[in-house]
């Protein structure tokens, strides 16, 4: 399991690792959409719903709500900001998993996320 694992995130990969790789990040990204929404009643992982809604939010003159989503934005914006840092920083360095790091960083928040969203739904 390791070594297929290296596969996705190596500089060089497969276009089977590709379509693995991609498959993966889609349900990632399906599973942290729904999550989202169980935790706050709202989708996260699409941007551009997020900016419509901010400034639905600002015309109904809810502004905690925009800026909820606002800062939703900037964690976007933050999050592919830290991890073009960490791939250059790996391609840089000739590390074959270059996309390993921000892969690995990725898994932890998520846990850290679902371990929160189970510890409110516990304690409310």
């Amino acid at each position: 399991m390791i070594p297929q694992l290296r596969g996705w995130t190596a500089v060089q990969r497969t276009p089977q690792n590709n379509v693995r790789l991609g498959a993966t990040l889609c349900f990632v990204a399906g599973a942290t959409n729904a999550g989202g929404f169980l935790a706050v009643g709202q989708y996260t992982s699409h941007m551009t719903g997020v900016v419509s809604s901010v400034a639905d939010h600002l015309v109904l003159g809810q502004i905690g709500l925009a800026l909820a989503g606002l800062a939703s934005l900037i964690a976007f914006i933050s999050g592919a900001m830290t991890t073009a840092w960490m791939v250059n920083c790996g391609l840089r360095r000739n590390l074959q998993s270059a996309y390993g790091r921000p892969l690995l960083l990725e898994a932890a928040l998520l846990l850290i996320f679902g371990l929160f969203g189970t510890g409110i739904n516990f304690f409310a």
